[in-house]
């Protein structure tokens, strides 16, 4: 499996039968590469995302096996950013600033 990020949707006005619905997304693979994977997902741009490669993407369609040899599996769940803490106020001082 390949860790990716989605950069773009590729329009394929035409395509044979046996392919079902989902999109092609241009994805850009962790460690370098890009490739054209098929999503059933939804996966929007700027996603993290998990692709099956090879024979397992295809045979996750079952029998008909389409030509799908990238498949987008899962979405990557990042924790959020870290905000900063909010910043505590300081008690009271006693005595007189004059």
């Amino acid at each position: 499996m390949l860790r990716a990020t989605v950069t773009g949707s590729v329009w394929a006005t035409k395509r044979i039968e046996k392919i079902p619905s989902g999109a092609f997304l241009e994805i850009d693979v962790e460690g370098g590469g890009r490739m054209v994977a098929f999503d059933v997902l939804g996966s929007g741009i700027g996603e993290r995302v998990i692709v099956a490669t090879g024979s397992v993407a295809s045979g996750w369609f079952g029998d008909d096996h389409p030509p799908i040899d990238a498949l987008i599996i899962g979405s990557i769940d990042e924790p959020a950013a870290a905000a900063p803490a909010p910043a505590q106020a300081l008690p009271p001082t006693g005595g007189s600033t004059t």
